[in-house]
């Protein structure tokens, strides 16, 4: 079976992609979905995050104060790396878990950070990447979330640069326009992913 991994920069419209390939009859495996289950209250990997960062991030229902463990992440390198090194194995094995039962011809594997860590490259055998430009990104981010514009921008800061995204993506989805022009941009891939596959 296909496997392609999809991959963007924060803003850029990876979910809506996604959201497109799936109503079209692709399987779709969203990496931030399955962080934020396992990251559920009640799952071991809050435990683990626990025991790793402390009760300072924790809310007082006990869920994972997300807003608060973003933005040490963001600002610590060590500290996402301790993150990544707790979560990123589990999102994995649940990952190939879901490939075992996804239906053919082809799966799309949404990973924000697919190039960065390179982490599911012997997973996938395509890289799409959905772009737009720097700006655009940070009014997106801003519009749909309480981040500033500064903290979307050392976020963008700790992604690989766009021009190296681009240079490293099989396909790419210019992301511009709005869903309309997304849409004319997803079906011919779709048609050509069947083909490949």
């Amino acid at each position: 079976m296909l496997i392609v991994g999809l991959t963007g920069g924060i803003g850029c419209g990876k979910s809506a992609a996604a959201e497109i390939f799936a109503r079209l009859g692709a399987m779709v495996i969203d990496t931030d979905q399955i962080a934020h289950q396992l990251t559920a209250l009640g799952q071991p990997a809050v435990t683990a995050i626990g025991e790793q960062f402390g009760e300072d991030y924790f809310l007082p229902d006990g869920n994972l104060d997300r807003d608060r463990l973003r933005n040490l992440v963001f600002s610590d390198a060590a500290a996402r790396k301790q993150l990544e090194a707790l979560l990123h194995p589990l999102i994995k094995e649940e990952v190939r878990r879901r490939l075992l039962t996804a239906p053919p011809p082809y799966a799309i594997v949404a990973v924000p950070l697919l190039l960065e860590t390179g982490a599911y490259r012997e997973m996938v055998q395509r890289i799409l990447v959905v772009d737009c430009g720097k700006e655009q990104q940070v009014e997106r981010v801003m519009a749909r979330s309480r981040l500033s514009g500064e903290e979307v921008r050392a976020i963008m800061a700790s992604q690989i640069s766009r021009s190296e995204r681009l240079r490293l993506a099989d396909d790419i989805i210019d992301n511009h326009g709005d869903r309309s022009a997304l849409q004319q941009q997803v079906e011919p891939l779709h048609r050509r992913y069947l083909q490949l596959a």
